[in-house]
């Protein structure tokens, strides 16, 4: 019955999706099937829309944190689904839907069956999948009210059996950041190229020597990898010789400390490709900043207990994932880590229009989150 319940609510919830910093809908939502559920305090806004839910069990005893993510990405859901998205273009095709209720149900687990002492805070986090919303909670200060002792947070992974709890000490996914390169020079009639200021051979030099530092063996220390996702140089004018450039990509390392060398090292390159050629300016944005999830040996070792305690099977990786998760920024100011919960081997891939979250994690996940607050409560 129960279960029916928050197959419901997850359901629901995948109806009505909201983009990073609209979770308004979201957060009433959320809000409104907490209150069945009597936390001690609730705190709106959060970051923007998210809310914070305090469990209070006793002064003495550790606090930990939980944390779910709420937002949805542009990813256009057919109407096949029973329970496809209404919102054109908006789909949770990450499954932050899963994750937000399994973060519900375990508020239902703390209700029906108080922990003997400390203190628990759900976190319902807006703006993950633009790396935004970890800062914006914490940037808030309403987290230093408390003395977080650790935080967890876990993610679907599909293409592993269902239930399969992944973890590793370390870093769990890759630091990520994107970068938006613009090349402002001079346009002139394509029969004069040299009256004119181009962006072509700064362009080129910038992508072949990005595409040199790639270190694609995730297994080594060393490994980068560089993605050139857009570029785009001049008009369709036969003509005129291009005046203007853009490249983007993405940048990703094991570390925060890699990811930063390398991007330092692009700032470089950038400077003096383009004082190569005179007149030529540039301009660098750094956007969707993803901090790798630093997992530490406690934290790894609650969760593989948890998992064997419920007879879970755990897989122990061997190397990170390569792609961003935003709870990274929380690995880097409190102790804790995030693991994985195999979605299925025939699930569809993450951000796929066929993707919809498996409801059989909800029960798994929620249970590993009470079992991990029991053995921090010990």
């Amino acid at each position: 019955m129960q279960e029916n319940i928050f197959n419901h609510i997850r359901r629901e919830l995948h109806q009505h999706p909201e983009l990073s910093g609209h979770e308004k809908k979201t957060a009433r939502f959320v809000e409104e099937q907490l209150q069945a559920f009597t936390p001690t305090k609730i705190i709106r806004h959060v970051g923007g829309n998210g809310l914070l839910a305090e469990y209070l069990f006793s002064k003495d005893g550790p606090t930990l944190l939980f944390r779910a993510d709420m937002d949805a990405v542009a990813v256009q859901e057919a109407d096949t689904l029973p329970h496809h998205s209404l919102n054109p273009s908006v789909a949770h095709k990450c499954g932050h839907d899963g994750h937000t209720t399994i973060l519900l149900r375990f508020a239902q687990m703390l209700h029906d069956r108080p922990l003997k002492a400390g203190r628990v805070l759900l976190l319902f986090q807006p703006a993950e999948e633009n790396g935004s919303g970890s800062k914006a909670v914490l940037d808030t200060k309403v987290l230093d009210y408390y003395k977080i002792d650790q935080a967890f947070a876990l993610h679907n992974i599909p293409g592993f059996k269902s239930s399969t709890v992944l973890c590793k000490e370390d870093s769990f996914t890759c630091a990520v950041i994107s970068v938006s390169i613009t090349l402002s020079g001079k346009t002139s009639h394509a029969a004069e190229p040299q009256k004119g200021i181009s962006p072509i051979p700064t362009t080129l030099h910038v992508i072949e020597e990005l595409q040199r530092w790639n270190n694609t063996d995730i297994q080594s220390d060393d490994y980068f990898l560089a993605t050139i996702v857009e570029i785009h140089v001049g008009e369709e004018a036969y003509g005129v010789s291009a005046g203007n450039g853009v490249i983007r990509a993405t940048l990703r390392a094991k570390t925060d400390r890699q990811l930063h060398e390398h991007a330092q090292r692009l700032k470089s390159l950038i400077a003096s490709a383009c004082e190569k050629t005179p007149g030529l300016q540039h301009e660098i944005e750094w956007l969707e900043p993803f901090s790798a999830n630093e997992n530490d040996e406690q934290a790894v070792t609650m969760i593989r207990n948890a998992a064997l305690r419920n007879h879970f099977e755990y897989i122990k990786l061997e190397t990170p994932f390569s792609w961003g998760e935003d709870f990274g920024l929380f690995t880097q100011r409190y102790k804790g880590a995030i693991f994985g919960l195999g979605a299925g081997e025939n699930c569809a891939p993450l951000h796929s229009p066929q993707y919809d979250f498996p409801d059989e994690l909800i029960e798994t996940g929620a249970t590993m989150f009470y079992s991990i607050a029991e053995e921090g409560n010990q």
